[in-house]
């Protein structure tokens, strides 16, 4: 067994717990809202057809903030189209996912769904095939209590308050030449800055997104940061991140790695970032929403292609069985996001249910959690107060897409208040145990709470509607504090939490 070292003392903040670091995304695309969240007639849905099962899943899942209507649904949408009586609400042709929408689900019924989840609004507009006007239009109704026709039109639809959506996206991906409306990034920061303009005249107080690259990979990724934050860094707070990981062939070692890629493309972002406020002179910072991230296995779907004929309303949409080495791998991307918490100020998972969904769900059957469920829902209910930068001294494993990594990944969170402090590790290595020590004098008195891991025999194991606690979260048997140090061993390929409380 391979050794390792962590040093952890209170000293080496890197910034409070985010509570957006734990948001996920709704989108429009296959059954994430119908049949997901929304299933008029199922025998869990209430009276507004929103299903009760998945809104405890939800809330198990301690999700604070989601991201919605799209991803690339968005650069085809007309807000208008979802709102007033159901009845009279248009079906229309979606040209992202090919399919049918039909407008039974739209934002009043995101926002009462949002507020049974206790969960934080994200809204996008549409930047692709629409522009300010419509942004606009929809923030005013949206958001104005009353005396104009959209604020009066939002009440007469029966939200009689405003909805108060504070963040907002400005477009989805415009850089990818796949989205509807696709721009240079010059097109795209004028269109950004003009309708961050417009909205910040409505309403001074909104945190708004500029669109990032789609993609580390992206030939343009870099220079359209650049660009694009010349011309909108004055009226924007955030700019966008996307990332998405998938297991290569056999190569089980590189995707355990995934988030060595993830944090280089953070620092990446932030580097450009800072570069353009010294050109500007501004003493601003920007701060990145990494709001969609996950494991996708994305090539399937486009080698599969969509389908040649529209389909019908939500067909069944990458609605991957995720396995424990996904799950692994998703923990690991989690620690990276709250290692960056300085600078990563909002994170979406993408995306909630069944469609690359943390959440599964059948039509008038069960939902279910996926394996990937467990470390998000451990981590966002232990997260807590400040985070920790681990100084690791562990072995090193060369990986064919990353090159020498370190075996062991890890980020703390330390409580002085609550007294609590939790750990977060992961065991790189495919097929090598490693275990490590850390010495937690500085902390004070420290005792043993809890300690779990996701780890199977079985890498490849999933949670099935007939299986639905295949894999689950283990006691961390090896974990134990002797006098103030803490130790553990690692099986291969795995994540583990431990809780401790000091004083």
């Amino acid at each position: 067994m391979q050794d390792g070292k962590l040093s952890i003392d209170p000293a080496f903040t890197v910034a409070p717990v985010n509570r957006r670091t734990f948001g996920s995304f709704v989108e429009h695309m296959g059954r994430c809202v119908y049949g997901g969240i929304y299933e008029p007639g199922h025998p869990t849905s209430d009276d507004d057809g929103l299903r009760g099962d998945v809104l405890e899943l939800v809330r198990e899942l301690g999700v604070t903030a989601v991201r919605y209507p799209g991803g690339n649904f968005v650069s085809g949408y007309k807000w208008e189209d979802g709102v007033g009586p159901v009845e009279r609400r248009p079906s229309r042709l979606d040209p992202a996912w090919k399919t049918i929408e039909t407008n039974a689900f739209g934002l009043n019924e995101f926002m009462l769904w949002a507020g049974k989840a206790d969960i934080e609004p994200i809204m996008a507009v549409n930047l692709g095939t629409r522009g300010l006007t419509a942004a606009l239009e929809l923030l005013e109704y949206a958001n104005h209590p009353h005396g104009t026709d959209l604020s009066d039109r939002r009440i007469e639809h029966g939200a009689k308050e405003p909805h108060n959506i504070r963040m907002w996206c400005l477009g989805n991906e415009l850089d990818g030449p796949w989205q509807l409306g696709h721009k240079s990034a010059d097109e795209y920061g004028r269109l950004a800055a003009e309708t961050a303009r417009g909205m910040r005249q409505l309403d001074g107080g909104l945190e708004l997104v500029a669109c990032g690259s789609s993609g580390r990979a992206m030939p343009t990724f870099g220079a359209w940061e650049a660009t694009v934050l010349e011309h909108t860094y004055d009226v924007v707070d955030f700019v966008s991140a996307h990332a998405y990981y998938q297991l290569e062939g056999d190569d089980v070692a590189s995707f355990l790695a995934s988030s060595v890629n993830m944090d280089l493309f953070i620092r990446e972002v932030i580097a450009t970032a800072d570069h353009v406020g010294a050109k500007l002179s501004s003493s601003k910072k920007i701060n990145i929403s990494f709001d969609e991230w996950n494991v996708w296995y994305l090539r399937e779907l486009q080698q599969k292609g969509m389908p040649e004929e529209w389909s019908t309303v939500a067909p069944r949409l990458s609605e991957d069985p995720y396995t424990v080495l996904d799950a692994v791998v998703v923990g690991s991307l989690l620690i990276t996001l709250l290692r960056n918490s300085d600078r990563v100020t909002a994170a979406c998972q993408a995306q909630l249910v069944n469609t690359i969904g943390s959440i599964r769900a059948e039509e008038n059957g069960p939902a279910w959690r996926q394996s990937i469920f467990h470390p998000f829902a451990l981590t966002a209910r232990h997260a807590q107060g400040q985070v920790l930068q681990p100084r690791v001294a562990a072995p090193t494993l060369v990986t064919s897409q990353h090159g020498e990594v370190c075996v062991l990944d890890s980020v703390a969170t330390y409580d002085a208040a609550e007294e609590r402090l939790v750990v977060f590790v992961v065991n790189r290595h495919p097929s090598e145990p490693v275990s490590f020590s850390s010495e937690l004098r500085a902390f004070g008195r420290v005792e043993l709470v809890e300690a779990r891991m996701l780890w199977d025999e079985d890498l490849f194991a999933v949670n099935t509607m007939d299986a639905p606690d295949r894999v689950s979260p283990k006691p961390h048997s090896s974990a134990q504090v002797v006098g103030t140090a803490l130790q553990a061993a690692l099986p291969p390929a795995s994540w583990s939490m431990i809780v401790m409380k000091v004083s």
